[in-house]
């Protein structure tokens, strides 16, 4: 990977965070689902929001961890 994608898979961890998030800690997704009127779905929404909330920090974290191995490695050579 380059630090270009180092880059990206932090940008992509960093927005699906904020997006998981505003879904589960706010009524976003609960006023979006319930105007289209899809407020069925909200039964089992947090089987699905926190998984993906979860996997997004992971991502961002292994993104970082990415990017400071790589810098290590470059000031070592």
């Amino acid at each position: 990977m380059s630090d270009k994608n180092d880059g990206k898979l932090i940008v992509t961890g960093i927005v699906g965070t904020v997006i998981a998030a505003l879904c589960c800690f706010t009524p976003v997704l609960v006023v979006l689902l319930g105007a289209v009127g899809l407020s069925a779905w909200l039964g089992w929404i947090d089987y699905v929001l926190l998984p993906t909330l979860a996997f997004f920090i992971a991502l961002t974290l292994y993104a970082v961890w990415r990017r400071q191995q790589r810098h290590a490695n470059q000031r070592n050579e």
